[in-house]
């Protein structure tokens, strides 16, 4: 028989399972979609565009190109769009453009005031494109090795046009890095796996191709000029289906990327990306805010029930039994593309998502103007 303090925590309680329940649902279709053994087909040898912009990442670029001249791939070039950089960046182009065939350069001086400076930077870097393929990634980037290009172009079809790629970031010491790798795979569990589901919404700059045909065809950016980011989930949120779309995850397929250093640089990135989330379609905004939301009532709900429910254990379980399984997925992730990661981190990382998520989001509703670089 249910005591007198136990009755008014039912609600509660039936709610926190409702949410644990949606939760579990999501975790498990993510993965499912990971472990499912797709077959690994042959390099097409599809010529390949490589396009980066820049601005004042000399240091960045002279690690960079070198690796992607490396790539083992039979035809491909390097395309580095100088975007108004203070450095010594052009001076570094123009000397490897002439030491190296494969390298192109595009300088810009100025950007149209009406136009997204990094918006610009890619349209100017695909018109200047020789090949069909185009595929991105960002100065401060590096291919996990030689093998980058040939394995996502084994995703290169007649009947494709878009290729999504995974970019985790590089470890380093200080939970500040491994919480943001934790949000990164927690991100690409879900738009990697919705587009294995024949539903993409989003992708990485930092490892998507795509055609230039489409591209020209779609008119580029032209709805979303104005826009601060976008260049890239936007672009797969507006045009990618089903159909039209592929996943390149594996060892080889990954690009590194470099995480932020402080809490204050984290923010300012994710804010853009969460205005930009606004303007995904409502399907995708519905079943990723179904996700969040879950994952913020099961803190909400779930902590206090653990001090106040006579029969705490229960609600306990429950939240092991959702580690669990958000364990199980990551740790899918991880043998699928060959990355480490500390898996007995994810209570507290669960714990702090949350709180994350709120700040971000409510830093993004009153942040009036962001911006890629000056």
């Amino acid at each position: 028989m249910l005591s007198k303090r136990t009755i008014p925590l039912l609600i509660p309680v039936i709610a926190l399972s409702a949410v644990v329940f949606i939760q579990l649902v999501y975790f498990i279709i993510f993965l499912v979609a990971f472990s499912k053994k797709r077959q690994v087909k042959p390099s097409g040898n599809f010529p390949v565009s490589i396009i980066v912009c820049a601005h004042d990442e000399e240091e960045n670029l002279r690690e960079l190109v070198p690796l992607l001249l490396n790539q083992n791939y039979p035809e491909f070039e390097v395309i580095i769009v100088n975007d108004r950089s203070n450095d010594d960046t052009y001076d570094f182009l123009l000397e490897e453009t002439r030491n190296h065939p494969k390298v192109k350069m595009v300088n810009v001086k100025a950007t149209p005031e009406h136009v997204n400076s990094k918006k610009y930077a890619i349209t100017l870097g695909i018109r200047a494109a020789t090949h069909e393929w185009i595929l991105l990634t960002d100065a401060d980037c590096r291919p996990q090795n030689e093998n980058w290009i040939n394995a996502v172009s084994t995703n290169f079809e007649d009947n494709k046009q878009f290729v999504l790629g995974f970019s985790p970031y590089i470890a380093k010491p200080g939970f500040l890095n491994m919480f943001i790798r934790f949000e990164s795979i927690i991100t690409a569990l879900q738009y990697l796996s919705f587009a294995w589901m024949k539903n993409p919404y989003m992708g990485v700059g930092r490892n998507l191709a795509y055609r230039k045909s489409l591209f020209l065809e779609k008119k580029g950016f032209n709805n979303m000029l104005h826009v601060m980011g976008g260049d890239d989930d936007l672009f797969v949120n507006e045009h990618a289906n089903g159909k039209n779309t592929a996943v390149a995850v594996s060892a080889d397929a990954i690009v590194h990327s470099v995480a932020k250093t402080t809490w204050r640089s984290f923010f300012r990135q994710k804010i853009r990306h969460l205005k930009v989330g606004k303007r995904y379609k409502f399907g995708h905004k519905f079943l990723l805010g179904i996700f969040k939301f879950t994952w913020l009532l099961t803190w909400a709900v779930g902590l206090p029930l653990m001090f106040l429910y006579e029969y705490y254990y229960f609600i306990i379980i429950a939240f092991v039994i959702r580690w669990s399984i958000m364990a199980w997925s990551t740790k899918a992730l991880l043998k699928k593309t060959g990355l480490l990661f500390s898996l007995w981190m994810i209570p507290i990382l669960d714990f702090v998502y949350p709180i994350y998520y709120i700040s971000a989001g409510l830093a993004a509703l009153f942040t009036k103007r962001v911006q890629w670089k000056n």
